[in-house]
């Protein structure tokens, strides 16, 4: 061998997916929204659901997206890479993509909260924030 081309590639169907293209994890996996939203509503626990770690098929990922569907909520963060952070039609549960510098996605979550932790702001940040505004009206005055 001399070079990657030389490499014999086959490409195998990693999943069992029925006639309708659906693999059964779609389902399972709203099912498990279920599970952790009542979680959260007692304990006030919060879940994550790593949806780029299951064997989804297209047809499973395009159930949850019609079945989550999105909701009110819809950010965009730029740190090392894009992330999107969507609501979904179910308050309390979040859609977060995260994206590498060429735009292929690195994280795919699902995260059972009341606020996802990316869009909270550290407590270092918010004193920081703190002494710049303080300084700012300081040289003001």
């Amino acid at each position: 061998m001399s070079g990657l081309n030389d490499i014999g590639v086959k490409v195998v169907n990693p999943l069992p997916a029925g006639e309708d293209g659906l693999s059964g994890n779609a389902d399972a996996i709203l099912h498990e929204i279920v599970a952790l939203l009542e979680t959260y509503t007692t304990s006030g626990e919060m879940g994550a659901i790593d949806l780029h770690s299951l064997p989804l098929t297209p047809t499973d990922y395009e159930l949850l997206r019609s079945t989550l569907a999105e909701g009110e909520v819809h950010a965009q963060i730029n740190v090392i890479g894009n992330t999107e952070v969507r609501e979904t039609l179910y308050p309390g549960v979040w859609w977060l993509t995260y994206y590498n510098a060429e735009g292929d996605i690195v994280a795919d979550l699902l995260e059972i909260t009341a606020v996802p932790e990316i869009l909270k702001a550290p407590e270092e940040d918010i004193r920081d924030g703190l002494v710049r505004l303080r300084d700012l009206l300081t040289q003001a005055e």
